[in-house]
């Protein structure tokens, strides 16, 4: 018997503890056959699909070119964003060099390829025909956009084998043959292929300080990693020399500025990092608080006016916990004690029997709650319910998860994750493919199986455990388009049913294959130590497929039922090769990889969207999934046409003509249209976990978006209705919760409105309705909106500016100066006041305007100033606009035109003392209305047209460290829709 680092027994028996096969059983009859069945026989997948050449380029929010690669071999299906992201983060080489990648070909191949040899090399195949059968059928799923792997296995795999590229030394692998940890001469020989990795840290300096290095070393690599600091002593605790801990907070300052320092000079946007604590730990009521606190902070000097709100400027950068996750792990004696009104104990982390300080649980779960409402964290993960879907109990508790919460097991893991698109796997008929989708699955599940051992890992640990215990994530994509695709909402019962129904056949599927490969090469090392427990999961996962709603098509709940006894019934003979096989991840850069509509268990974001051209350029339409859909629900053409033109008018579907009320629910998206009030509810959301979690061995990474206007009492609601539905794990995000673009709340509102105390400035409000005047104009070539809305007596109370082409920098500036001047108008500021400041100030763009009141412009912010003159104060066109003719009307005299020096001279007898206008305060999309009302043309020619969508949506979103635009929140983290760049596992 053998121990690892962290002390488990391992096994070395040869059947590692499970049912002997008999002698005279060959290899043909247990190891793995694979027949062709996406590929055509004796046929070359690369052959299946028809290909041209293209430019991938990605561009800036100015239409700049960030990258681009010419005459790139592309499957002529896939889309300009499909090419572009694959292209620029997955082709192998330094551009315009003879080692730079090509073709999509290659790249699949180098991975496929490499595999498919391990596995023969390995013996996971019955014959040889079999490895090159496995080659074709997974080189097929890849090409034709049905699956893929999580990014890492893109960029290194293969490239050793394939390329002969060694690398330098850094990570580890275990050797089967030696049975030891090695640090191979040529990592590249054995590639990381994991995303998500979870970390330990024990109760002294040496490991504290251990653990911020190998973060470090991860972030360095664009990994991300999660770890529970409830092993730290608190600070309510007492050291063995005497004197008091510091806590895990003050350690949390330590990984927090390790992080910021490596992403500054990193190539990620923020590291990828998850941070928990126990419920139980002393220090629970600071670790929730941490960053509330922090958040104040930044906001504080936001106000100030003297700090930029974006998340990467001074503000955020000067205070702590800005680079990482943080969830509570709540038990379930916690969550009952908050139902009944208890109170919750601590306790002290080097002594279980020391009380630590006693809280009203629902306090504590009021203070979550507050947090989140503020600033988005913490998240909860439920302690009790992890560990009772935990396959192995016998080698200790999962304490920890990945960044983004989808992956939970024991410390020191790593999980490599892939995702099938579940769009492909529909029939003709609009059925779904249950065999199509289980052959995917064992193809998948397979191929990862084969990366574990071929891997390398960062630390030996890590090596060691992902060899003992050999945890697998395969999870899918799609669903969300799919169901619209099938006229189902995404908010329903048959909707949550189909998606149980899905996460059951592709866990089912992927343990069965699982423990047919333990019939020939045997179980994880640990299995026979945790037979009981996984069995017992296993039973539970079959038990599970009784509840699907019974409004899931019979077809796929009868086959769900079929997958899971087989397995179970395997599971008893042979046992399984995995102790964990499946999470939902947020699928961010592969999603755009396999041309998904909608990531992970996701809904749709909008039915409006802006695609990718081939030559540069954006065109707005229609969500491809419509058309089909309304089909499906049984409108004829004429009618699908209207509603269709209505959508692309309007950008929504809400009010179209002929469609029936009880479809709109059909068409629900994640967000509210601009011109619409429908979206899906919070409550849908949680549902929709609950559906899949039975079925999957870890969690699920998964927005739960709630609108600005929530309460705290809504998100504590959603934690407790996530608990009881089983779920692992819940992070919530409230539009508008962090401080990298201002608030206006409606508490803010309600303050606005009371009357001020004396000598303090007065707001005067705009009415509800009011007139507006808006003007179009063009500086330097750039064109742009005026809109200056009007209080009763005619005075201007409001601006809003919107550049039509521009990116968010510059949409961002102007609707800043649009805000400030309104906040200026409506507390008295006189226009002429700001006239004199604003007026003549040069910067670019700059140059003709085509006004002949106003021929030249110094700048865009001189332009409209001048323009707010001309328009509103009285005398100020007649003494600046050009001389155009000499027709002065009846009674008008040319002494009666003012001079400029005369205009200034009553312009500054009316500005009596100083008028401070520095308290300034940005608001991200004022003038959203009209930014959508401006889309109208078919081909738009800048990706700033989909970041002022997603701004729309998200007013808070951060815009991309890559290419500058405005990122969705998918999972915990952010995903660019324009270069692909993601923050989660994928």
């Amino acid at each position: 018997m053998q121990q690892n680092s962290k002390g488990i027994a391992t096994e070395q028996t040869a059947t590692n503890g499970q049912t002997p096969l008999s002698e005279t059983a060959s290899m043909e009859e247990i190891a793995l056959k694979f027949d062709p069945y996406f590929c055509p026989a004796e046929t070359d997948p690369f052959s299946t699909v028809e290909w041209e050449k293209r430019t991938a380029s990605i561009k800036d929010e100015k239409g700049e070119i960030l990258f681009e690669q010419k005459d790139c071999d592309i499957p002529k299906e896939w889309s300009s964003l499909a090419t572009n992201v694959v292209v620029s983060k997955y082709f192998y080489g330094e551009p315009n060099t003879g080692e730079r990648e090509t073709s999509i070909k290659q790249v699949i191949h180098r991975v496929a390829r490499t595999i498919s040899d391990w596995g023969i090399e390995d013996g996971y195949f019955a014959s040889t025909d079999d490895g090159e059968n496995f080659y074709r059928e997974l080189s097929w799923l890849c090409l034709h956009q049905h699956g893929a792997f999580n990014s890492p296995v893109w960029f290194n795999v293969g490239l050793y084998h394939q390329y002969g590229v060694k690398g330098a030394r850094g990570n580890y692998n275990f050797n089967v043959k030696t049975e030891t940890i090695q640090r191979p001469d040529t990592p590249y020989e054995f590639p990381q292929g994991s995303a998500c990795f979870i970390q330990a840290v024990e109760d002294n300096m040496e490991d504290i300080m251990r653990l911020a290095t190998s973060e470090a070393m991860l972030f360095k690599f664009g990994s991300g990693t999660g770890t529970d600091l409830s092993t730290i002593r608190s600070s309510k605790e007492k050291m063995t020399g005497g004197g008091t801990p510091s806590g895990p907070l003050s350690f949390m300052r330590v990984y927090d500025q390790i992080a910021a320092v490596v992403k500054s000079g990193g190539k990620t946007r923020r590291a990828a990092k998850m941070q928990s604590l126990k419920d139980w730990h002393p220090d629970i009521l600071d670790f929730i608080q941490c960053k509330t606190i922090e958040e104040n902070k930044a906001r504080t000097l936001i106000e100030s006016g003297k700090y930029e709100s974006n998340f990467n400027g001074e503000a955020y950068s000067s205070v702590m916990f800005q680079n990482a996750n943080l969830s509570v792990r709540l038990s379930d004696e916690f969550m009952s004690a908050t139902l009944n009104d208890g109170k919750w104990q601590t306790r002290w982390v080097t002594d279980a029997n020391q009380p630590g300080p006693e809280y009203d649980a629902k306090f504590v779960m009021n203070e979550i709650s507050k947090g989140t409402w503020y600033c988005g964290d913490p998240g909860v993960q439920f302690e009790s319910i992890i560990n009772k879907w935990h396959t192995c109990k016998n080698s200790g508790p999962i304490n920890a998860s990945n960044p983004c919460s989808e992956y939970m097991f024991l410390d020191d893991t790593a999980c490599n994750l892939a995702s099938i698109n579940l769009k492909k796997m529909m029939k003709e008929d609009e059925t779904f493919d249950v065999e199509r989708f289980r052959n995917a699955c064992r193809i998948f599940i397979t191929a990862q199986e084969i990366l574990i051992d071929h891997a390398s890992y960062p630390t030996p640990a890590i090596a060691e455990n992902s060899h003992l215990f050999r945890p697998l994530g395969l999870g899918f994509a799609n669903v969300g388009s799919l169901l619209m695709s099938m006229g189902i909402p995404y908010d329903s019962e048959e909707g949550r049913g189909m998606a149980g129904a899905f996460s059951a056949l592709m866990t089912g599927q992927a343990y069965l294959t699982s423990s047919h490969i333990a019939r020939n090469l045997g179980a994880f090392k640990e299995y026979r130590k945790n037979e009981e427990p996984m069995l017992e999961v296993i039973g539970m996962h079959r038990d599970s497929v009784e509840e699907i709603n019974p409004t899931c098509p019979v077809y796929l709940k009868t086959a769900a039922r079929h997958v899971w006894n087989e397995c179970l019934e395997s599971g008893r003979k042979y046992g399984y090769r995995n102790a964990q096989a499946s999470v939902l991840a947020p699928t961010g850069t592969i999603a755009f990889m396999m041309d998904c509509d909608t990531t992970g268990i996701e809904p749709d974001i909008a039915l409006v969207k802006y695609k990718q051209l081939a030559g540069g350029g954006m065109m707005k339409i229609v969500n491809r999934t419509v058309p089909q859909t309304l089909k499906k629900v049984g409108y004829d053409q004429p009618t699908i046409d209207g509603i269709l033109d209505y959508i692309d008018k309007q950008d929504t579907i809400e009010g179209a003509p002929g469609l029936k009320e009880e479809h709109l629910p059909v068409f629900d998206c994640a967000f509210k249209a601009a011109n619409g009030v429908r979206s899906i509810s919070w409550q849908a959301h949680v549902k929709m976990m609950g559906a899949a979690q039975p079925f999957l061995s870890g969690a699920i990474s998964k927005t739960v978006n709630m609108p600005e206007d929530s309460t705290i009492e809504d998100i504590e609601a959603a934690y407790t209705e996530g608990w009881k539905l089983g779920l692992k794990a819940l992070a919530i995000y409230r539009d508008g919760s962090k401080g990298s673009q201002p608030l206006n709340t409606s508490q803010e509102s309600d303050d606005n409105d009371k009357a001020a105390p004396s000598g303090q400035p007065v707001r005067r409000h705009m009415p509800d309705t009011r007139h507006s005047l808006t003007h179009k104009f063009s500086v330097g070539g750039h064109e742009g909106y005026i809109t200056v809305g009007l209080f009763v007596d005619g005075a201007p109370g409001e601006l809003f500016v919107t550049m039509a082409k521009e990116g968010s920098t510059i949409g961002g500036l102007m609707d800043c100066i649009g805000t400030q001047t309104s906040m200026c108008l409506q507390y008295g500021v006189p226009l002429e006041a700001l006239v004199q400041k604003f007026s003549h100030m040069r910067f670019e763009p700059s140059g003709w305007t085509g006004n002949k009141d106003i021929p030249n412009a110094k700048s865009v912010v001189d332009y409209i100033f001048r323009w707010l003159a001309m328009e509103f104060i009285e005398g100020f066109r007649e003494a600046n606009a050009p001389r155009r003719g000499p027709t002065p009307q009846e009674g008008d005299s040319a002494d009666s035109i003012e001079t400029p020096e005369s205009v200034k001279q009553k312009l500054n007898s009316m500005l009596s003392g100083n008028l401070n206008g520095n308290s300034l305060q940005s608001q991200n999309g004022s003038a959203n209305g009209r930014k959508t009302a401006m889309l109208s043309e078919a081909d738009l020619e800048s990706p700033a047209i989909r970041s002022e969508q997603f701004a729309q949506f998200q007013i808070d979103a951060p815009a991309c460290d890559n290419c500058g635009a405005i990122t969705v929140r998918n999972g915990n983290c952010y995903l660019c829709h324009n270069c692909g760049n993601s923050m989660g596992c994928s």
